[in-house]
């Protein structure tokens, strides 16, 4: 099948490569020349374990263009995704959908094309796109007849760290659609992910005992609406443990055990029950903003996902009152902080927590450096103008700091020589913030531990 994707970012490209690991012939769409090149060149824009391996199954299928008019004529399935970056009313904004669906309806050829909104987008807007898809192809085509299309939606569940394996291995494939045709054709199109049938690449082994992957058809707002009730919910898990965390603080209780002992519980389960910091990146923040937004323009109030929020920003800002609570003053204090993407295995930095904590503490008059394993290229282009001093490794990071605070749970911070650290800091003192370190072994290491929830 003849795909084509519009935007390169975590989802457009990994959705791009594992289709054309598939076996689709797939073209990626993208207006940046620099990300087009990087990627014709058999390299990527962004850290993502093992993807340039699998591009590189895949390279026989696959296309890199800045051009609509090579990308869209032929394809069977054109997938916008495309950013949809919070308002400061907390809407999306929906610029760049707009433009993809403009360009893609300019140059239709007149067979029957699907258009999936991948790109999370408020509900309704499949009816939108379509409208502007019918727009601007009746606009460049005014004495052609056809323009047979349908949009649907396929919203994606992908975690950044392990966006390949969700992709191929996924839990559900949700498809929204109104038109049966688009329907049948999404569903030969994920049949090998649906069915299991594909062979597995060795660096990325079928998790045992995985059969046949549920396939969700919907009408097209209730695959909307999915992704961002998905989204919520896990948000509010992650906030809900932080909140009784703060209780288990103040009682004496090991927030790490009530986790452990509720989260055993099969309808609660496990995951995303970590006490800590709280969450960041792309998808959480905006996508609660946009469920608040939604239901305001119908009238209603959502005040649990407003708390779910309101508690996670509290998280950030409790990093600083532990810090003050342990130095008495952060003024000339320098505070190094391990981690800066918003979570393992990833360079992402949108909405990351350490971002957020660098600027709190330096309105304060520390002084901030930070490490991180993968991201820091990304944030000396992003944070070029930051009072953040970027240490190529933590040994510079601890040399005469008065604190290190564990952002990110970077797997490799949990074996530090922390001996080390520890005579070199001014005042030995770690902050925990996702309940992630060997507590005994930073005590024995003369080092004062200090959990963000205990």
């Amino acid at each position: 099948m003849k795909v084509s994707i519009i935007g390169t970012g975590y989802v457009g490209l990994t959705t791009g490569v594992c289709l054309g690991f598939l076996g689709h012939k797939v073209t990626c769409l993208d207006s940046d020349e620099a990300k087009i090149e990087t990627l014709q060149s058999g390299h990527t824009p962004i850290y993502e374990p093992w993807l340039e391996d699998l591009l590189a199954l895949a390279q026989p299928n696959l296309c890199f263009s800045t051009s609509y008019a090579q990308s869209i004529p032929e394809a069977d399935v054109v997938f916008i995704a495309v950013g949809t970056p919070p308002l400061a009313s907390g809407s999306p904004d929906l610029t760049y959908l707009l433009s993809a669906a403009q360009g893609i309806g300019k140059h239709l050829n007149g067979g029957f094309t699907v258009v999936v909104n991948k790109s999370t987008v408020p509900i309704g807007s499949g009816n939108w796109v379509e409208s502007i898809l019918r727009e601007s192809y009746e606009q460049h085509h005014r004495h052609q007849s056809g323009g047979h299309f349908a949009v649907a939606s396929n919203p994606e569940f992908l975690r950044e760290g392990s966006a390949l394996n969700d992709s191929l291995y996924p839990d559900r494939v949700v498809i929204g659609a109104d038109e049966p045709r688009a329907l049948e054709l999404l569903y030969t199109l994920y049949r090998p992910v649906l069915d299991q049938t594909f062979p597995a690449p060795t660096f990325l082994p079928r998790p045992e005992g995985l059969g046949a992957v549920p396939l969700i058809s919907t009408q097209l707002a209730s695959a909307e609406l999915i992704k961002y009730a998905a989204n919520a919910f896990l948000a509010l898990k992650i906030s809900y443990i932080n909140e009784i965390g703060r209780l288990a603080e103040r009682v004496g209780a090991d927030i790490t055990q009530v986790a452990n002992g509720i989260g055993l519980d099969k309808r609660i389960g496990t995951r995303f029950l970590q006490p800590g910091i709280g969450w960041g990146g792309s998808c959480f923040g905006k996508d609660t903003a946009a469920l608040i937004s939604t239901a305001a323009e119908y009238g209603l109030v959502m005040p649990i996902v407003q708390a779910a929020r309101e508690i996670n920003n509290c998280q950030r800002a409790h990093v600083i009152e532990k810090l003050l609570a342990e130095l008495k003053i952060l003024k000339g204090r320098t505070v190094g902080l391990l981690g800066l993407a918003f979570k393992p295995q990833t360079d992402d930095l949108r909405d990351a927590p350490a971002v957020e904590i660098a600027r709190q503490l330096t309105e304060r008059g520390a002084k901030v450096r930070a490490h991180d394993p993968v991201a820091l290229p990304r944030a000396r282009r992003e944070y070029a103008d930051s009072d953040i001093t970027f240490c190529e490794d933590p040994v510079e990071l601890a040399n005469g700091a008065d604190a290190l605070v564990l952002v990110t749970e970077w797997p490799q911070y949990r074996d530090l020589p922390w001996e080390d650290l520890a005579r070199d800091m001014r005042h030995p003192l770690v902050l925990d913030g996702r309940q992630f370190l060997d507590r005994p072994r930073l005590t024995r290491a003369g080092l004062q531990y200090v959990g963000i929830l205990s």
